[in-house]
């Protein structure tokens, strides 16, 4: 599949990757009333060809995104995506659009129809987290996108009485995608659905789940240089054992290589269950059977409910309040599970990570925590990991102490459940095969014939 990414150029991409850059051509995009430079560079990364869209009055400021006038940026943005393409020699099958920040891009494509040029394009949009639509008031959007009002009516762009860029793109997509098959059919019910699940439930015959995949280049305890030792499934058992020890010295736990070490490596937020978790944060630092290790930052109240255990339960707990890629490898790569009881995840990577380090997950059964984690069944020797239904603290509780259980009683077992999780495949191979189908379906183009992989040999080196 040829494929190309269009996205802003923000002010802060590195000036090391700008200077890779082609300049390619500039043009003026229409934002309503206004008319708006547009530059367009071009480079090539790892044999994908990306295209930036430079405006400094709306793209050279701090962060992405979170401004006043985001509607506007966006509106620009998806409006220059369409304007740009007849300038770069490549007409696209399909756009596949992402969030909010490009939901316009099916609505504009639709008030192009009557252009032969974009006649035949189709429009894809991915739902990342519905909880994010880009909503503002109506007089807002008109006036940042500048077509009829004939698009801003219940059945369109118009929601509660104001406009939402994400419903726009969800109504003219040819399909619409989100990042797990349980997440996809979740957000068609009212608690899931964020005020959106009528829109989808009308559009389920063109909603399809597909689970995000991580790089196992990035992500691999055998050549992670971020991890004191690195291991593979042979030699899981002494590497996590050194990891651990590592760990514990380092932030100034207890070096006991026999406690269960828990990690937990994520944004600090409701929607990750840490009301959960601090309701019974005092019982599992009293109970002495596990350490925590936490890793990231968010709301001030869980910031401040860590930082106050750690100092109560130094021996129990570190509280790691910052951001720190190296600390996320250290952290998978040393404990033995990893808590992540979500309100709702729509995919969720962190328990895939884990898994290939053999950090066995321990989660709430939503989204694509349901649909990555096999919960272990003892009668049967299957799963990788260990899973609750119900958003419920006494069950995340129970959970955790079947996991212990398991760890502390049956040694064998836990060291075949950590192979085991090593083992899953989710790679991005497994999800691009699944996109590849969808796009071959939308457009009616044959895909080409799969080639049949033959696994390598594996070499006496791939285990030492």
């Amino acid at each position: 599949v040829d494929c190309r990414v269009v996205m802003p150029l923000y002010g802060s991409i590195k000036e090391e990757l700008r200077s890779t850059m082609k300049f390619i051509t500039n043009i003026m995009v229409p934002v309503s009333w206004r008319r708006q430079y547009c530059g367009v560079f071009e480079a090539h990364m790892n044999g994908v060809i990306y295209y930036f869209i430079d405006n400094e009055h709306y793209f050279k400021r701090e962060g992405l995104y979170g401004y006043y006038d985001d509607a506007e940026r966006y509106a620009f943005f998806s409006r220059a995506v369409l304007e740009v393409i007849p300038h770069i020699g490549f007409t696209p099958d399909i756009i596949h659009c992402n969030d909010w920040q490009t939901g316009p891009i099916p609505v504009f494509l639709d008030t192009c129809r009557n252009n032969p040029f974009y006649q035949n394009m189709r429009t894809v949009i991915t739902i990342h987290n519905l909880k994010f639509q880009g909503r503002w008031g109506l007089k807002e959007i008109k006036d940042a996108m500048g077509i009829s009002d004939y698009y801003f009516t219940s059945d369109k762009l118009e929601f509660y009485k104001d406009a939402n860029l994400l419903k726009g793109g969800m109504v003219y997509a040819d399909k619409i995608t989100t990042v797990s098959n349980t997440y996809a059919g979740e957000i068609t019910t009212p608690y899931f659905g964020e005020g959106l699940d009528s829109l989808l439930r009308a559009r389920q015959g063109d909603l399809i789940g597909i689970v995000n995949g991580i790089s196992y280049d990035d992500w691999n305890p055998q050549k992670d240089e971020f991890i004191p030792k690195k291991y593979n499934p042979r030699t899981v058992k002494a590497g996590k054992a050194a990891n651990k020890a590592a760990l514990q010295e380092e932030l100034g736990l207890p070096r006991e290589p026999d406690k269960m070490l828990i990690g937990i490596v994520s944004r600090l937020t409701d929607q990750k269950g840490f009301d959960l978790i601090a309701y019974k944060l005092e019982e599992l630092c009293q109970n002495g059977g596990c350490q925590l290790v936490v890793l990231g930052t968010g709301d001030e109240k869980y910031e401040n409910l860590f930082r106050h255990y750690a100092w109560k339960y130094p021996h129990a707990l570190s509280a790691q309040i910052t951001y720190s890629n190296e600390m996320s490898h250290k952290i998978y790569a040393a404990c033995d599970a990893f808590l992540m009881p979500s309100a709702f995840e729509p995919c969720g990577l962190s328990q895939i990570i884990s898994m290939k380090y053999g950090t066995l997950p321990i989660v709430r059964e939503t989204g694509g925590l349901k649909d990555t984690v096999i919960p272990y069944n003892k009668f049967t020797g299957e799963g990788y990991g260990f899973s609750f239904a119900n958003y419920n603290a006494d069950e995340m509780l129970g959970c955790i102490f079947s996991a212990m259980d398991v760890y502390y009683n049956d040694k064998s077992a836990w060291q075949k459940l950590m192979k085991q999780a090593m083992a899953a495949d989710y790679s991005w191979d497994i999800s691009a095969e699944k996109y590849i189908d969808m796009y071959s379906n939308i457009t009616g183009i044959p895909r080409p014939q799969k080639k049949p992989i033959t696994p390598p040999k594996a070499k006496k080196s791939d285990f030492d």
